[in-house]
């Protein structure tokens, strides 16, 4: 590890001169010119073959069936030595190597059947993750496993000698235990076993149909709208809102055939949730929400609606100012039809910032190449925190794809935290969401060294041309940031266990880093250290990131509105069961938390894919954006570039991944226990207009 210092010392030089250069004649320090330059290939005749990510195994899809033997038999040694051992640290430790051991290879084969380009990885990575997933069910109902853990557990003199990480982690086991229905008789344990692979098989169904497209005879629709939809035959084929169409009857039409209710489709949504709650009720929680909200910072379902509720409130002013801003601009371009409808917010809103704020993607992007964007990533890193991002040099079959980059995480005194997958740019059959995989997670070794966290981050991005570097748009540069935040969120992390490491925390918290990444990436003193056009060098001006920045804000009551509807019905989907339809639930809930009328015959809730993995959830994305909100202005937004800050904040945040109580962390940052009334407050405040974008505009 002390190696990478010299090393380091070496590129700081090297990175200082090129980018002084850099305002001149647009060269690039290392990072940049890793990102901004096309991928060159190299033949690997000559190389030797190390296989996916290094692990030498995998350097065929045979390897899959050779790494989970490996993973499979060293279970079966730790459980043994768990059942065998007495209480204390040691059991904590085993546990945590035993998850460690299934880990590395299902968050590996989990990535690699939905990113690898050949369908052969794909399929073995799959078959991987069903064996996998399957020993790990074993495990949640082993009694004899259970119950050495339990000894522990129940053991006080032991228990309070253990540090208060160890003791979290012994409990967040117990809760994996509790929740698969080990305490209950065993008839009662293969009903939860049955509950839980009719679910696997309830949620692949549910998001499969979800994504879907729907069709319609041709002879339905106005020839003229035809072209924006794709036709098959006889038919026209719809697989989206086109939310963004100009023409209203485009976005009507899309609207109205895309979200049509579909009969299979709502009896496998409500199968899928009278199964999550006949599950949480086998295993002693009143409702699925109950048991998914445990450990959370909300930790009840009241909490999470009294937060959802004092939001609505807080915000109804706003939000009607917001639609009739949208009814206003509707009247405008259709005089004929002023009523509005869902299928309108989504563009109007757009419009209206565009139009006030002269907001167009094209006019910022030249100043946004990938590769400056990843030098302001690094230049915010060593600033906030003494680490470098090191472009590194690839082994032949290290990667899935030859534009896959690897970055090493360096730091100034403690070397190597670990590696950073970079698979930014679009390729056929990639997942289009942008996302953070966790492929190997940070612990601490038996022989005292640190096991490095490895990490993907997967974006959609456009490849360079020979002409222009990767140019992103603001929504894709904010993007960029947030992944970063849980990437950095896993490098900074230091848990003595893996099954804590860093975003391997409750998802009410896991979205603080990131969220509050993107206030950094609209920050003018972060935005103006790497903004710089990559034809000219110029730097960006002040004022278009100001009006940037609050062109966010424009129709942002109504946007949240949106969120908090869609956050509702999740927790009354997951809340106790009502004798009424999910659509009844859903027309009641748009009128009390939306505004906007529900449209007769549409079924919003069979597209909702994320109540399969956010399932009594979804509110977290506003709670950690109220957090991410206060640690900003409270901490950051004197200072974003503070080191005394940055440290403070790995300190108490990032340092415990999932291994100290969330709000603790939130706590030891802010210096107080914040309230719901606090997250309400600070969401609202984000959108109060700053009043020197507009003194600035009028100068300008």
């Amino acid at each position: 590890m002390s190696a990478y210092n010299p090393l380091l010392r070496l590129l700081r030089a090297r990175s200082a001169v090129t980018l002084r250069l850099c305002r001149k004649v647009t060269t690039w320090s290392p990072v940049g010119a890793a990102f901004n330059a096309q991928a060159v290939r190299r033949s690997d005749l000559f190389r030797k073959n190390v296989g996916l990510f290094g692990v030498p195994e995998l350097s065929s899809t045979e390897g899959f069936d050779v790494i989970q033997e490996k993973a499979l038999l060293e279970t079966d040694q730790l459980v043994e030595k768990a059942c065998s051992s007495s209480p204390g640290a040691v059991t904590v430790e085993t546990f945590d190597k035993l998850s460690d051991s299934l880990c590395r290879v299902a968050d590996l084969a989990d990535f690699i059947k939905v990113a690898h380009p050949d369908p052969l990885y794909r399929e073995a990575a799959e078959k991987t993750c069903i064996n996998i997933g399957t020993t790990v069910e074993k495990l949640n109902t082993n009694v004899e496993l259970c119950k050495s853990l339990k000894n522990l557990l129940d053991n006080e003199e032991i228990m309070a000698k253990l540090d208060p990480e160890t003791r979290r982690v012994a409990e967040l086991f117990m809760f994996d235990f509790e929740i698969s229905g080990i305490h209950l008789d065993e008839k009662q344990r293969k009903e939860v076993v049955n509950l839980n692979v009719r679910l696997l098989d309830l949620s692949n169904k549910f998001l499969m149909g979800c994504h879907m497209p729907n069709r319609i005879d041709k002879r339905a629709l106005p020839h003229h709208i035809h072209q924006h939809f794709t036709n098959e035959g006889n038919y026209v084929q719809i697989g989206g809102l086109h939310a963004d169409a100009p023409d209203d009857l485009v976005r009507e039409v899309a609207y109205r055939i895309f979200l049509y209710s579909n009969g299979e489709m709502m009896h496998t949504l409500e199968e899928l949730l009278s199964c999550r709650n006949k599950l949480a009720r086998l295993v002693g929680y009143q409702s699925y929400s109950h048991r998914a909200l445990k450990g959370t910072m909300a930790k009840s379902p009241d909490t999470v609606m009294n937060f959802l509720q004092l939001l609505t409130d807080k915000l109804k002013d706003k939000t009607e100012k917001d639609f009739e801003m949208m009814k206003d601009m509707k009247t405008k371009f259709n005089p004929r039809n002023t009523d509005l409808m869902p299928w309108d917010h989504p563009y109007l809103s757009g419009v209206i910032r565009a139009e006030r704020f002269n907001i167009e993607p094209s006019l910022y992007s030249p100043y946004f190449s990938l590769g400056a964007c990843m030098e302001g990533l690094n230049s915010l890193f060593m600033q906030l925190f003494g680490v470098s991002l090191l472009a590194e040099q690839l082994n032949a079959g290290e990667v899935w794809s030859e534009d896959v980059r690897k970055l090493a995480v360096v730091h100034e005194t403690e070397g190597l935290l670990g590696y950073i997958y970079c698979d930014f740019f679009y390729r056929p059959d990639k997942p289009h969401q942008d996302c953070h995989f966790t492929i190997r997670g940070g612990r601490l070794l038996d022989n005292g060294q640190y096991q490095l966290p490895v990490v993907v981050l997967m974006l959609n991005l456009p490849h360079p041309t020979r002409s222009a570097p990767t140019l992103l748009t603001p929504a894709m540069m904010e993007n960029l940031f947030h992944e970063m935040g849980h990437a950095m969120h896993s490098m900074l992390g230091r848990t003595r266990y893996q099954h804590v490491t860093g975003t391997r925390c409750v998802t009410d918290f896991a979205e603080v880093p990131s969220i509050l990444m993107e206030y950094f990436a609209t920050d003018y003193r972060v935005i103006n250290q790497f903004a710089r056009h990559y034809q000219t060098g110029q730097p960006l001006p002040q004022s278009m990131v100001a009006r940037l920045c609050e062109s966010k804000k424009v129709c942002g009551a109504a946007d949240t509105q949106l969120q908090i509807f869609y956050a509702v019905l999740d927790q009354i989907y997951h809340g106790k069961p009502q004798s009424r339809s999910t659509t009844d639930i859903l027309i009641d809930m748009q009128q009390k938390y939306y505004g906007l009328p529900y449209v007769p015959n549409t079924a919003w809730q069979l597209r909702f894919s994320h109540l399969v993995g956010y399932g009594a959830k979804y509110y977290s994305y506003l709670m950690s954006r109220a957090v991410a909100s206060m640690v900003w202005r409270q901490c950051f937004h004197k200072d974003p570039l503070s080191r005394e800050t940055g440290e403070r904040y790995r300190r108490e945040m990032l340092a415990h991944g999932g291994g100290k109580e969330p709000m603790l962390m939130v706590e030891g940052m802010l210096q107080k226990r914040p309230s719901t009334e606090d997250f309400v407050d600070a969401l609202v405040s984000d959108l109060d207009p700053d009043f020197e974008t507009f003194i600035m505009d009028s100068e300008g």
